[in-house]
């Protein structure tokens, strides 16, 4: 990330910044791995200590099935269905110590005001067009979007209930980052990078609510949901300045890597956190050797498991996915095109496909819910 101010600011950080009463802003500081990492100071109107009442709200169970085969998956997440909001919607269907990953379909505004407090979390917005209001400001989102909220973040999810909404999301336990090979020693990207700082796109507005009641926000932490009662609206900030915000980047802004022959899947990389990547599959050219072939080569993730969030276009390896598939490819065995895939791809220019991968580098689990809208026949589909 980079520098970015908004609002109001005094001149220098930890001196007196007062109202025109007189009395003083409260500044705060907030930092990843202790003062160390990437942080913003903010500017409340009140103490963001400030709490009424605090009280265990849930424990948010997660059941994972149990001695499963190893396996090739196929989800298919049409099957899930809109219920609730961005928060309570969310249908879990992966999961490790580092992630989990799910979808939601959101139908109205949260009813809470939320924040992480384990780690970052990412939406990819598949449908949908709406707003996130945040203690930095508002992020107006729209299909293609990513999203990402670094921990700590209270924010609201308002969409446009007009439109279908689709989200795509990730929840971490450590922070979501630009891949490290494509910044320099000061953090800026790259020329080979295939983004840019121009891309990225924090707040659009600063919205502020200098209002006395009784609010109520929810935050994740420790394996349980806890409900805090502020004694002001929580989106009291005048102004802040930093590293640390919530920010977007669209797909469509992501500029392919292409070869003469067929490129590795890092060259799609987007995002980096412990021990996962995230990347983006976009539309491109194919490889311009003579004799290339444009299907990927069979290869066995022996140390990662693949996950593939199919966003639209005609899937060029696959058979048998459509707009909303998730496919869990496990570490140990290998994977690849179907049959007849590897053949039809030769000659090819040029691909319209739409995806997120997800590798994570310890093994994924799957959510038992997750079992219902399972395509048990995918293992089997590469005998046909």
């Amino acid at each position: 990330m980079y520098y970015r101010q908004m609002g109001s600011i005094p001149k220098k950080r930890h001196i007196q910044f007062k109202k025109e009463d007189g009395t003083l802003y409260r500044e705060q500081v907030m930092g990843t791995k202790g003062f160390s990492g990437t942080q913003s100071i903010l500017y409340h109107h009140n103490m963001p200590t400030k709490v009424l009442e605090t009280k265990h709200f849930s424990n948010p169970e997660i059941k994972f099935e149990e001695n499963s085969s190893l396996m090739h998956r196929h989800l298919r997440t049409e099957k899930c269905t809109a219920t609730s909001d961005a928060l309570f919607g969310r249908e879990y269907l992966l999961g490790n110590e580092d992630l989990l990953i799910g979808v939601v379909k959101p139908k109205i505004a949260m009813k809470h005001y939320y924040r992480n407090g384990d780690g970052d979390e990412l939406f990819y917005i598949h449908y949908g067009s709406g707003k996130i209001e945040t203690i930095f400001g508002s992020i107006y989102y729209e299909e293609g979007d990513y999203i990402v909220l670094p921990i700590g973040t209270i924010y609201r999810i308002v969409p446009n209930t007009e439109v279908m909404q689709t989200f795509l999301f990730v929840e971490t336990n450590s922070q979501i980052t630009s891949p490290r090979r494509y910044r320099n020693e000061y953090g800026q990207l790259l020329e080979h990078s295939p983004f840019c700082e121009r891309d990225i796109h924090g707040p659009a507005q600063l919205e502020t609510y200098d209002q006395t009641g009784a609010f109520s926000v929810l935050t994740k932490a420790r394996g349980s949901m806890t409900e805090h009662i502020f004694q002001h609206h929580p989106l009291d900030v005048i102004g802040w300045d930093g590293y640390l915000y919530p920010w977007k980047f669209s797909i469509h802004d992501f500029e392919p890597i292409t070869g003469r022959i067929h490129q590795p899947p890092p060259v799609h990389q987007t995002f980096e956190g412990h021990n996962f990547v995230i990347c983006s599959f976009v539309p491109r050219l194919y490889d311009y050797h003579p004799e290339a072939i444009p299907a990927p080569y069979y290869h066995s993730n022996v140390n990662s498991d693949e996950v593939i969030y199919y966003v639209d276009g005609n899937f060029m390896s696959r058979k048998g996915i459509e707009e909303g598939s998730i496919t869990l490819h496990p570490s140990g065995i290998p994977h690849g095109p179907h049959p007849g895939k590897t053949e039809a791809s030769i000659g090819k220019k040029e691909t319209a496909e739409l995806a997120v991968m997800i590798d994570t580098f310890k093994p994924l689990k799957v959510v038992d819910n997750a079992l219902e809208i399972e395509d048990r026949a995918y293992m089997s589909s590469w005998n046909k």
